[in-house]
């Protein structure tokens, strides 16, 4: 068969959960022994993404200034359509071929919609449904958003495939270099011992409570840094650490490298990830892959994600998630059973696995 997928959110320089999600997810169809060829769209010619060794895909850069997937895309599928087409972070262009596979990461915006601008919410909405609606097949990270999917949208549970992601073994892994540590602290203007967050700032992170709980600790000498660029209603956040004087303790990194990633979690005392909904969760992963004690919220699919290398919380309940962190900071027979469990959590997850899983539905549609 000849596959198309929209590779347009792959080749970000930046990217955050669904970007990478696209781009590691695509590269592991790419090394799968199958018979087939992948066509890539993207919007301009990237940067290298994938190793020299993959070779059996072309890729078709559609430039178009503005409305890409529903004009230029929608032409293309009209023109020289692909047997089947899988949109792995983004939405179905409204031309498309019969065969079409789109994921669905997550349904925050219903579950929590003061937390986006109307706008916002209005297009997410729209998207999901016609995603799921249109679509042959949906692929969901994980059982909680299936769920969603059931309920909220009204879709049939048979045709939705639960695709957990994974992480990047390469990048994300221990790092025990002193001099690494410190140098990225120094780097990073990192003072002493500090809790770590990951995620663009916005609402539904619930930075906000984070940081009442991190003032309730009262450690001076333990901050909180926040890995993540500016997303929307992020103000509020800002407010949050100057009206409880807490400038001197929390620090905002902005976007972080990849590279840098690994020893920035190492440092860390814990990684904290108390979101009001995810649909997965990879910072989770990429913290248990570093042997860091994560905290973080037993609802949404974090549960699904963290397994039992985890400390849940109530992201709701600023007392609960001060307690975890306190508890966890001085409990270090916990801290270690929480890490040993994060590794073996680890082996459930694989783009290889998840790779292998979508080119299985792909199978399943037939031609």
């Amino acid at each position: 068969m000849l596959i198309g997928i929209d590779a347009s959110r792959a080749t970000s320089a930046a990217p955050t959960g669904t970007e990478t999600y696209s781009r590691e997810l695509i590269r592991a169809l790419l090394t799968l022994p199958a018979p087939h060829t992948f066509r890539l769209y993207t919007r301009d010619y990237p940067t290298p993404i994938f190793e020299s060794r993959i070779t059996n895909y072309e890729l078709r850069i559609i430039p178009f200034p503005r409305l890409w997937t529903h004009l230029r895309l929608s032409f293309e599928m009209l023109t020289h359509p692909p047997d089947v087409l899988f949109v792995p972070a983004h939405v179905l262009p409204p031309i498309h071929p019969r065969r079409a596979i789109v994921t669905v990461h997550d349904l925050g915006h219903l579950h929590f919609p003061d937390a986006h601008p109307a706008l916002q919410r209005l297009y997410h909405t729209w998207a999901t449904r016609w995603n799921a609606r249109q679509a042959t097949h949906v692929l969901a990270d994980s059982e909680a958003t299936r769920d969603d999917l059931v309920q909220l949208c009204g879709i049939a549970p048979d045709k939705i495939t639960v695709v957990y992601p994974a992480f990047d073994a390469r990048v994300y892994q221990p790092v025990r270099d002193p001099a690494r540590l410190e140098a990225t602290r120094a780097h990073f203007r990192i003072g002493g011992d500090y809790i770590l967050t990951i995620g663009t700032i916005h609402p539904r992170k619930n930075y906000a409570r984070l940081i009442e709980a991190v003032g309730r600790l009262g450690n001076s000498n333990l901050g909180l840094v926040i890995v993540g660029k500016r997303g929307w209603l992020y103000e509020e956040i800002f407010t949050q650490v100057k009206r409880l004087n807490l400038q001197s303790l929390v620090s905002f990194l902005d976007y972080v490298p990849a590279e840098d990633m690994p020893a920035l979690i190492s440092g860390a005392r814990m990684f904290a990830f108390p979101s009001l909904h995810e649909g997965f969760g990879l910072p989770v992963l990429e913290a248990q892959a570093c042997g860091v004690p994560v905290v973080t919220s037993m609802t949404s699919s974090l549960p699904e994600a963290a397994g039992d290398g985890a400390l849940f919380v109530d992201p709701c309940d600023v007392d609960a998630l001060a307690a975890a962190m306190q508890r966890l900071l001085g409990d270090e027979v916990l801290r270690a059973k929480l890490v040993a469990n994060g590794f073996r959590n680890l082996q459930r997850f694989s783009w290889e696995k998840s790779a292998r899983q979508v080119l299985g539905v792909i199978h399943g549609l037939g031609r």
